[in-house]
C-alpha cells in the first residue's frame, strides 16, 4: 500500500515567475459526499505536496490561466513509473504535457501496460523482466494506467499545463501559494471517482491582487469501486478465477 499511495509531483515554469510581488495564495476546501454521509477526508499538506503522501483518495486541485500569452509553455522532463511486486510506483504522477514516462519491469515476470480511458492512450504490449518502454503524453488530461495481466494494478498520470496546483491536506483543506492575479479555470480530479465518471465540472475563477483568494467548497461525489472495477485492454473483464499466465 506504501508503494500504491506514493506520490510524485513536480513544479515547472509557465512563462510567469512564481516570485511575482502581487503572487497570492489561493485556498479551497474539498468536500466528499458518499452515499450515507457528507464528510472532509484529505491528504498531503498543500505547504509540501512532495514528501508526503496523501491518506484519503487522491486528489488534484489546479488551476489554469484563462488568458494564456502566446509563447507560455510548460517544460517538460523525463520521469518513471516502474512496475515491482504487481504495482506502478509511483501510484501517482503529476507532470507537464508533453513529458516521457518510462514504464521498465522489475518484476521477474511479464507485464503489458496499457491505458484506453480519455488521456493518452495507449497499449506497451507484453514484455519481459528488464525491460522498459516509454510514452510521450502530449496531450492535456488524466492517464488512467493498467496492466493487461493483472487487474490490481492500478496508476495515474496527470499532464498539466500550468504550475498552480496543490493537494488537499488532511482536512481537506487547498493552499494554492504563488498565483498572480488575474482569470483562472479551476479544476479537479479525484482518485474516489471511477474513470468512467465525470470528474467535477471546471470552472473560472477569478484571483484576487488583495490579500488571499478563498474559492470555498470543492464538493466531489464519491462512486463505489472508483478504480478497482476497471476491464481490461479488449473491454472485457479479467478472468480472475485462474492465476495469469505471466
Amino acid at each position: 500500500m506504501g508503494l500504491r499511495r506514493s506520490v510524485l509531483a513536480i513544479s515547472f515554469l509557465l512563462g510567469i515567475p512564481a516570485s511575482d510581488a502581487s503572487a497570492q495564495s489561493v485556498v479551497a476546501h474539498v468536500e466528499f459526499t458518499h452515499a450515507e454521509s457528507k464528510s472532509s477526508t484529505r491528504k498531503d499538506t498543500a505547504d509540501k505536496p512532495h514528501q508526503h503522501a496523501p491518506k484519503g483518495p487522491l486528489t488534484v486541485v489546479w488551476l489554469t490561466p484563462f488568458d494564456r500569452q502566446p509563447g507560455q509553455q510548460s517544460a517538460t522532463g523525463s520521469f518513471v513509473m516502474a512496475q515491482k511486486d504487481k504495482t506502478f510506483a509511483p501510484h501517482l504522477l503529476v507532470m507537464p504535457v508533453g513529458s516521457t514516462v518510462s514504464f521498465p519491469n522489475r518484476d521477474p515476470f511479464f507485464h503489458n501496460v496499457f491505458s484506453f480511458f480519455n488521456g493518452r492512450r495507449f497499449d506497451l504490449g507484453l514484455y519481459q523482466s528488464g525491460q522498459s518502454r516509454s510514452v510521450v503524453f502530449n496531450r492535456f488530461g488524466v492517464s488512467y494506467i493498467f496492466c493487461n495481466i493483472h487487474p490490481e494494478m492500478s496508476a495515474i498520470i496527470i499532464t498539466l499545463d500550468t504550475p498552480y496546483f496543490a493537494y488537499p491536506d488532511d482536512h481537506g483543506d487547498v493552499k494554492i501559494a504563488n498565483v498572480p492575479p488575474g482569470n483562472y479555470t479551476l479544476q479537479v480530479w479525484s482518485e474516489a471517482i471511477s474513470p468512467e465518471a465525470k470528474q467535477p465540472a471546471g470552472r473560472r475563477v477569478t484571483v484576487n491582487a488583495n490579500g488571499r483568494t478563498d474559492l470555498g467548497a470543492i464538493p466531489i461525489q464519491a462512486t463505489p469501486g472508483a478504480l478497482a472495477d476497471h476491464l481490461n485492454k479488449f473491454g472485457e473483464p479479467y478472468n480472475t478465477h485462474s492465476p495469469p499466465a505471466y
